[in-house]
């Protein structure tokens, strides 16, 4: 039998000299067996356990300095660190948002040792990164993402950006870090995870559950959980304690006549159709009815005016306005679903607003304001929930949300860093009677009552 070689091409191993390799496909354009680079590190053991002597060309990783920095970690940092050592420096590590996993993985770094790809969702995310990698290793660190393409022995890339410079970098690096691991099992994601050779993977998350499934995915992309941890046992330890209250409001009458007529042309359809929509399945099968059928569509439409103005309701706001005088110089977060509400309560209040279409050099001045104390209240849609570095608040309000627990885990995270004498608080407003009272119950992962 030939000598073995092991050679790296688009994303995928080519095995050459006649070995089979029970991880890849016989490709006779290329007169090899074919795997996915996500099975590097299993070829390398099938052919040492095998006895076959083989040479390995798929690594070209850049020049790596010697890399080392001083990280002290909590108790729970360590042991999640030692938990995935022990499973062969792979899977995932779960802790709530404010626990520290950034420097969890400054560690996991500082022991691999070798070329490292970071991974995130936002270009926030990816700025935070470098500026944390060039801080503690005083190195400069390549990125991809933001129109930026350079690659260095600690390189941070957008997961967009990793996936279509794929082929290209997946046999750059030994280690990738995975922030918010929950994006990576999505259909075109899941690929990075695939044409990547590295065989040290750590995945980092506050919730790694996704409502279409795909988290069942991470074990074989990324590893098992090894650690996972909630807030309610990082709390007073770790975490700020908090305070959670639900506050139930009513429509207003010519709310509520809008809203019983919205719903109404929903659940009509519903009848007429014989259809029961009993979970998240079912719902997405009468979302895919709707493509094709008119009178689906207009049920689906009217059902998302109706909970709009449950979500929205002038209630909501006269509370928030109590709440604003309540807590009168704490600094606070509003957290909202629609663009449009956000920007209601700016003009009402008089508040900075952050969305999606803020500026970034816009967000950021707002958010050192309301860092050095020169804001006291942000009103803000979803661009605060994941990848954005939020100054301290130790009041929440949640006027809308959709019904996950991550987008839950992640507001709440805002408010939990410790800091001494605080007690943190979460008021969540609900209209009464509506189906905003389901999406509250679904998001903290708690049954509906009967």
């Amino acid at each position: 039998m030939d000598r073995v070689v092991l050679e790296y091409e688009g994303g995928s191993i080519l095995v050459r000299g006649g070995a089979g390799t029970p991880y890849g496909r016989w490709d006779p354009r290329v007169n090899a067996y074919r795997a996915m680079g996500l099975h590097y590190r299993d070829i390398l053991e099938y052919l040492r356990e095998s006895g076959l002597s083989f040479d390995d060309l798929v690594l070209d990783l850049p020049p790596c300095p010697t890399l080392s920095c001083k990280v002290a970690l909590r108790p729970y940092q360590r042991r999640s660190l030692e938990a995935w050592v022990k499973a062969g420096r792979r899977g995932v590590i779960v802790l709530p948002t404010g626990a520290g996993k950034t420097f969890i993985a400054l560690e996991a770094i500082r022991m691999v040792g070798t070329a490292t790809l970071i991974v995130v969702p936002t270009l926030d995310l990816l700025g935070q990164w470098r500026s944390r990698l060039e801080g503690s290793f005083k190195v400069e660190v390549g990125v991809y993402g933001g129109g930026e393409e350079a690659l260095k022995c600690l390189t941070v890339a957008t997961y967009d950006s990793a996936y279509m410079k794929g082929e290209i970098l997946g046999n750059k690096f030994m280690f990738i870090v995975f922030d918010e691991v929950h994006h990576l099992p999505a259909p075109s994601y899941s690929q990075i995870g695939e044409m990547y050779v590295a065989p040290y993977r750590l995945g980092l998350t506050a919730t790694p559950e996704r409502e279409d499934g795909l988290h069942c995915e991470l074990p074989r992309l990324v590893g098992d959980i090894v650690y996972r941890v909630g807030v309610d046992a990082l709390v007073g330890t770790h975490l700020a304690p908090y305070r959670h209250e639900k506050v139930f409001v009513e429509l207003t009458p010519e709310e509520q006549r809008l809203y019983d007529e919205q719903l109404e042309v929903f659940r009509g359809y519903l009848r007429r159709r014989g259809l029961t929509l009993r979970s998240v399945e079912d719902f997405q099968r009468f979302i895919m009815r709707s493509g094709g059928d008119p009178e689906a569509r207009e049920a689906l439409l009217a059902r998302n005016r109706a909970v709009k103005i449950a979500l929205n309701s002038e209630a909501k706001i006269n509370l928030l306005e109590g709440l604003l005088e309540k807590y009168r110089g704490e600094k606070i977060l509003i957290f909202t679903l629609h663009n449009q509400l956000v920007y209601r309560i700016s003009r009402r209040f008089l508040v900075p607003a952050i969305t999606h279409q803020t500026a970034k050099d816009e967000r950021r001045e707002i958010l050192e304001k309301f860092r050095r104390g020169a804001y006291k209240v942000i009103v803000t849609s979803q661009v605060l929930d994941e990848g954005i570095d939020v100054p301290d608040a130790s009041i929440g309000v949640i006027i809308s949300g959709t019904g996950s627990s991550r987008e839950y885990i992640q507001r709440l995270g805002r408010l939990l860093r410790k800091v001494e004498g605080k007690e943190a608080k979460l008021v969540e407003i609900v209209s009464k009677g509506t189906v905003e009272t389901r999406i509250s119950w679904r998001r903290q992962d708690k049954p509906l009552p009967v």
